[in-house]
């Protein structure tokens, strides 16, 4: 096993790497993960349901079959924790509301299926926001519990940053598998819409649903996207990268916040990387009202049933969003849907020579209070066109909390921009953790 690092603190390549050698086994990996859930839990509130029982016996079987030399797959034994709008059998699905919305399914949704076809162990669902919405969920940010851990993916992000789960499951249809990551210190990636598919997760907004994945590093990612088909060897960067960066979107963050994303491009630059200017096309200018049309649209197709029964049981933001798209005209449904095509098309030429278009995933770090789990305007641009993205750490702000960088790429490049992702994580080398995160420690970090 690499180092002394308790299983815990373990990436989920290194754990992987340990399994398949012989020197960790999946039960001391996910006894050590549930003992840290134990410890840190009670606090940070990351965790909805966790299935001790049952991951004690999947990671039983699991190491059985490792000692055979039958592994599954690159997540053999590998603990993964679901945020808790996605079907998995046994357990329950709150959504985050109140129980009449909450279910006990008897199959896993696809995504997490594929996982257990591979040999993860399923540990728990993840708290979320009321359905996946902007109501928050009660989870603490572990670099400050002060403060939030982003939504509605919220417990997935705060798991994986607090070492309590190498990796997660989680879904954005603004910003919510990539703030919460920025704002937690970790990596998380969406790949473009539909291609994880999005059976058996509770719909905010069919059209702009993905399903994405939370981890401590592009490796670890990777090892999911290998799951579900998006990924294959031999595929980094052989020749010089080219990256833009749109001074419209620095404009739109807190000086410093972009002031670390202009850093991070001068230390792509400085690393051989070509970077451009690029001015946002002139559909960017609708695009967020139109986002909004169409979320608020289909969501109130889907609710419309239960919300005639239960709207005062709806948190304030969720019920605001549903009422809106009620009183929402078709027409203004279907202008908003060709605004969103025209924005894909110009944006997908103005992107076709780069590699990516790099920009900050939010405002600012983590805002301080429960209340709110913060701006997602940076991020939501790439949920409304189906874009991949993937946000990385890359500094410690002044305040001791986590900056990041975003990296958005066109639709058919899901690969490449994770290529290009752990390029750019080499060249950030960022390695720090929250406080009381054990020996993978590395302490505050000043800016790239």
């Amino acid at each position: 096993m690499p180092g002394s690092k308790d299983p815990f603190a373990l990436s989920a390549v290194d754990a992987r790497d340990a399994i398949r050698a012989g020197a960790l086994s999946p039960v001391a990996l996910v006894d050590a993960c549930l003992a840290r859930i134990r410890a840190l839990d009670p606090a940070l509130q990351a965790w909805i349901h966790v299935d001790e029982a049952g991951a004690r016996t999947q990671a039983a079987l699991r190491e059985e079959e490792a000692k055979s030399g039958k592994l599954r797959g690159g997540l053999h034994g590998i603990p993964v924790g679901i945020k808790d709008i996605f079907d998995v059998a046994g357990m329950p699905t709150t959504a985050g509301a109140k129980p009449w919305a909450h279910t006990r399914p008897t199959q896993d949704a696809p995504s997490v299926q594929f996982l257990r076809n591979k040999g993860a162990i399923i540990l728990g669902k993840t708290h979320t926001t009321q359905f996946a919405y902007r109501d928050p969920a009660p989870t603490r940010n572990p670099w400050n519990p002060e403060h939030t851990p982003g939504g509605s993916s919220s417990g997935s992000g705060a798991a994986v940053a607090a070492r309590m789960v190498p990796l997660a499951l989680g879904s954005q249809t603004g910003g919510s598998v990539l703030r919460p990551a920025a704002y937690c210190g970790v990596v998380g990636y969406k790949p473009a819409h539909g291609a994880i598919p999005t059976d058996g997760v509770v719909p905010l907004a069919w059209s702009l649903d993905h399903v994405g994945v939370f981890g401590r590093s592009v490796p670890d990612v990777l090892l999911v996207l290998e799951v579900f088909a998006l990924w294959h060897p031999g595929g980094a960067i052989h020749r010089p990268a080219r990256l833009a960066i749109a001074p419209e979107l620095l404009a739109r963050a807190e000086p410093d916040v972009a002031a670390q994303v202009q850093a991070a491009a001068r230390a792509f630059a400085g690393a051989g990387a070509a970077v451009d200017e690029l001015k946002m096309p002139p559909s960017f200018a609708e695009l967020a009202d139109a986002g909004q049309a169409i979320l608020e649209s289909e969501a109130a197709a889907y609710h419309e049933p239960s919300f005639a029964k239960y709207a005062d049981q709806y948190g304030a933001g969720i019920r605001s969003c549903v009422e809106a798209g009620l009183k929402r005209p078709a027409a203004a449904y279907v202008r908003a849907t060709r605004v969103r095509a025209r924005f894909r098309t110009e944006m997908g030429r103005l992107l076709a020579s780069y590699d990516a278009v790099i920009s900050p995933t939010a405002p600012a770090p983590a805002p301080r209070g429960l209340e709110w789990t913060g701006d997602a305007s940076l991020c939501a641009p790439w949920s409304t066109a189906g874009f991949p993205s993937i946000t990385l750490p890359s500094g410690v702000a002044a305040s001791g909390l986590p900056h990041a960088v975003q990296l958005s790429a066109v639709p058919d490049r899901n690969i490449m921009l994770l290529h290009f992702a752990g390029w750019c994580e080499q060249v950030l080398g960022f390695t720090a953790a929250p406080l009381d995160m054990g020996p993978h420690d590395a302490g505050p970090q000043t800016p790239v």
